[in-house]
This record gives C-alpha cells, sequence and structure tokens, in this order.
C-alpha cells in the first residue's frame, strides 16, 4: 500500500491571523515556520509514510523531499481535494490529511492514526475542543468530501456514514492541540517549551498574562 500524507499550508499574510494581538509578523511567521516543521519531521519518523506533499500557494521554503502541489486558491477544502487528486494520480492508496499548526504533534500520534485507519478505511483525530478535525486518514482517499471549516468533525463524521466507513476516533495530546489562539500559546510557553517562550509577546497579550491560569 502507498500511504502519502497530504498537508495543507496557507500564504504567509494569512498564517495564524489570531495571533496579530500577541505576535509581531516576523514572530508569527517564526512559529508558523517552527510548526511546520515539526510537523514534516514528526511525518518523516512515521514507518507508515511513503512520502510528504504540501498543497500551498508558497512553496520556497519547503525541504526538497517534499512534493510541493499548487494551491489553486479556492479555499482549504478545494486546496486538499486539488491535491488528493494528483495524489491519487501517482497511485497513492491511502492518504494521511494532517494540520500544520500541530507542534506537539509525534510520529507514534501519525502511526496511532494509520494504524487504527486500516481498521476501517478511515480515522479521525479531532482538536482538544472535539469539534474541529486535525487528522484524517482516508483509504481509498478518492469519493471522500472535505469538510474542514466549523463543526467539521461531525460533518466528517456524516461524510464516513454516506460512504458507508465506520470511523476510527484517535485522540492524542499531539493530534488534539493545535496553535491557533493566544490560550494556546500561553500553554505551550507555560508548559516550558522553549522555542515558544522566547517569542516577545505584543503589549496587548502580555497585558492579558496576569488574567489567566498560565500567566
Amino acid at each position: 500500500m502507498s500511504c502519502w500524507a497530504l498537508v495543507p499550508i496557507k500564504a504567509r499574510p494569512e498564517c495564524k491571523g489570531r495571533l496579530s494581538g500577541w505576535l509581531a509578523p516576523s514572530a508569527r511567521l517564526d512559529i508558523v515556520q517552527e510548526m511546520v516543521g515539526r510537523v514534516l519531521a514528526a511525518l518523516r519518523d512515521a514507518p507508515s509514510i511513503e512520502r510528504i506533499a504540501v498543497v500551498t500557494p508558497e512553496g520556497d521554503c519547503l525541504p526538497p523531499e517534499v512534493l510541493v502541489l499548487d494551491d489553486p486558491g479556492r479555499g482549504l477544502n478545494a486546496a486538499l481535494d486539488s491535491g488528493r487528486r494528483e495524489l491519487i494520480e501517482r497511485g497513492v492508496d491511502e492518504l494521511v490529511v494532517l494540520h500544520a499548526d500541530l507542534p506537539l504533534v509525534t510520529a507514534a500520534d501519525i502511526e496511532l492514526l494509520v494504524a487504527r485507519g486500516r481498521c476501517t478505511g478511515f480515522a479521525l483525530a479531532s482538536d482538544t475542543a472535539s469539534s474541529g478535525t486535525n487528522g484524517l486518514f482516508l483509504a481509498p482517499p478518492a469519493d471522500f468530501r472535505f469538510h474542514f471549516g466549523i463543526d467539521s468533525r461531525r460533518l466528517h463524521l456524516e461524510e464516513g456514514v454516506r460512504l458507508g466507513l465506520a470511523a476510527e476516533l484517535v485522540r492524542t495530546r499531539g493530534l488534539e492541540f493545535d496553535l491557533d489562539r493566544g490560550e494556546d500559546l500561553l500553554q505551550l510557553r507555560a508548559q516550558g517549551d522553549a522555542r515558544f517562550a522566547s517569542l516577545q509577546l505584543l503589549p496587548a497579550g502580555g497585558a492579558w498574562l496576569p488574567q489567566t491560569r498560565f500567566g
């Protein structure tokens, strides 16, 4: 079986806009690159993953071994659908879709997602709130319709039902935790992650620190 990973990455100006009150643009770009690096490293270390593809409008900073696929510019779901079609043409019959903002993800997390997905052909890893989707395993990947966005966990589970696929639900810290809000950044800093603890917070974000249990 040929199992590939597909990771969507936005254009630089669109990355992590919710952190604009916490970090300067250059710092936001730094953490995006840090998280992308961590996700790609985890995928490289996962024995089940044969190759990695990234669908993005900007692929100039990616490692040479990563296959860069063009984002058609019609939103996340259209980008993933376009990338999925290209990979199927290359003979891919197992697909792992993983977001690029998972700073704690490990190869073991990815291996668990693949192993559980191979039981039924469909596995889903949700976010901490159990409303979003941070990872999918699809085999075969052709007919599944992506529904990333609001309430994507429920919509993806309904899509599995439509296709007659029993969902394997995977919950690990590395797959659940996505860095999307200031609160997520504070959690990483409080846990002693040196890379994130070294970031200089903007005054607006810093003023909020004493009001939280992480401050």
